[in-house]
């Protein structure tokens, strides 16, 4: 199954959850620390505006990876945002020799090819898609309908495992926490948070506690 194909899996598992959040809900706590629900998707939605932006050639600019408000829909703004995406994706996909994309807010900037720039926001969409289903209290429900996907959950851990993870590269300031351990056995979803220094068990009362960067 080609990578974008499997990205707008990711992306339609996302929404699912963010259909289900309500106004009130926006100020919810995260995983992300210090991250309430509404900037925790306020910062989804800027993604993909600013990965779309860099499909297009102009990933470069950080004025399109800027945060945007969600207001009173975010399921809304979600799904608009994500649409943009595919199709930028899909237009720089179609290109005989798609041209790599600058990603300012990821390593040194880039640019990257294509279908790793792909696989970044893959990741970037399935963790926080968990982050919000861990916000309104019903992870399990996004994780199985993952895992049921093989392929598409094979993609996250491909890609939480190659997130680099030495001196200086998680913690404070960077975008993931260290390297968490789990019990042999635990499914390929929760062993793709850990990896990204998640705690799969996460859950609102243990929101005093440490929690990744974003």
């Amino acid at each position: 199954m080609k990578l974008l194909e499997l990205h707008t899996r990711a992306l339609e598992s996302a929404a699912a959850v963010v259909d289900t959040v309500q106004p009130e809900q926006l100020v919810l706590a995260t995983p992300c620390a210090g991250w309430p629900l509404r900037r925790l998707l306020e910062h989804a939605v800027g993604q993909h505006r600013g990965f779309a932006a860099a499909a297009l050639g102009a990933g470069a600019d950080r004025a399109h990876w800027r945060d945007v408000p969600v207001h009173g829909d975010p399921a809304g703004a979600f799904r608009r945002s994500a649409e943009r995406l595919t199709a930028a994706f899909a237009t720089a996909g179609a290109a005989a020799e798609p041209a790599p994309l600058h990603l300012p807010e990821i390593g040194d900037g880039g640019p990257f090819p294509l279908d790793r720039a792909i696989g970044f926001h893959l990741l970037d969409t399935l963790v926080h898609a968990w982050d919000v289903a861990a916000a309104l209290g019903s992870p399990a429900r996004l994780v199985a309908a993952v895992e049921a996907q093989p392929p598409l959950v094979g993609a996250l851990l491909a890609v939480a495992g190659a997130v680099p993870a030495g001196a200086g590269a998680r913690g404070p300031g960077t975008a993931f926490a260290a390297v968490r351990a789990v019990p042999a056995g635990t499914g390929p979803f929760d062993r793709a948070l850990a990896l990204l220094g998640r705690d799969p068990s996460w859950s609102a009362a243990d929101r005093l506690g440490p929690g990744s960067a974003r």
